[in-house]
């Protein structure tokens, strides 16, 4: 399947280590969403992974995996997202995991399905900035030089703004799309509404809707309808 990111406007983000009934990934699939990500922080695995990655494909949405663990890569989605963060206090999420995966499988791998994610972690109490002992005490400014540096210096194609289990700051979301001119602008984070999954669609490109499909489904499809 060709997937182009810059047709994507909602996505939904499972994570393999949350239950999640059949009747829900259905209706989730078919809900119109532009892209299923698969990717969590803690607890992937390759049996989870392909697993799910099973159960999607049974639908003919795109279905993306975000990368966060070498053991968990797992052959078969339409394309493989790696992050790269950028304010991550512990380099190894910048270029040491990176650097190790490329040492094992680099030879093996295909460029045409890989993209890179310029993230920017701002909820210091999330277990990806733990994780990654990221730097969350950013102003707009500081947002929009990591943006910069994704979009420009690195020419990454993806800048990733999440603030994983809280809504973030939209005006520092804006700021930081301003800059860009060729990344496209993700957001993630406490979108749990389709109001405010209207709100940030408004200054980013892209909206990644995730912690909500497991304590909310019928709130989490409602957000799929960004044109009212």
């Amino acid at each position: 399947m060709i997937v182009d990111i810059r047709q994507w406007k909602h996505v939904f983000k499972l994570d393999p280590d949350k239950e999640l009934a059949d009747e829900a990934l259905e209706r989730l699939c078919l809900s119109g969403t532009d892209a299923m990500m698969v990717g969590g922080t803690s607890g992937v695995t390759f049996d989870n992974t392909v697993d799910l990655l099973a159960r999607i494909r049974r639908y003919e949405v795109p279905c993306v995996l975000e990368i966060s663990s070498r053991e968990a890569i797992v052959p078969g989605f339409d394309l493989f997202l790696i992050p790269v963060v950028l304010n991550a206090g512990d380099p190894q999420w910048i270029v040491g995991h990176h650097h190790t995966a490329l040492k094992e499988y680099g030879a093996l791998l295909n460029w045409d399905e890989i993209l890179t994610e310029g993230y920017v972690v701002m909820n210091g109490e999330a277990t990806a900035a733990k994780l990654t002992a990221a730097n969350t005490a950013l102003d707009a400014r500081d947002v929009a030089a990591y943006a910069r540096m994704a979009d420009k210096l690195f020419r990454m194609p993806i800048v990733y703004v999440e603030y994983s289990g809280r809504f973030g700051d939209l005006e520092l979301v804006k700021k930081a799309g301003a800059v860009l001119e060729q990344a496209r602008l993700f957001y993630g984070g406490g979108i749990d509404s389709v109001d405010k999954a209207r709100a940030a669609a408004a200054v980013a490109d892209t909206i990644v809707v995730g912690n909500i499909i497991y304590s909310d489904l019928e709130q989490a499809l409602r957000t799929v309808r960004l044109d009212g």
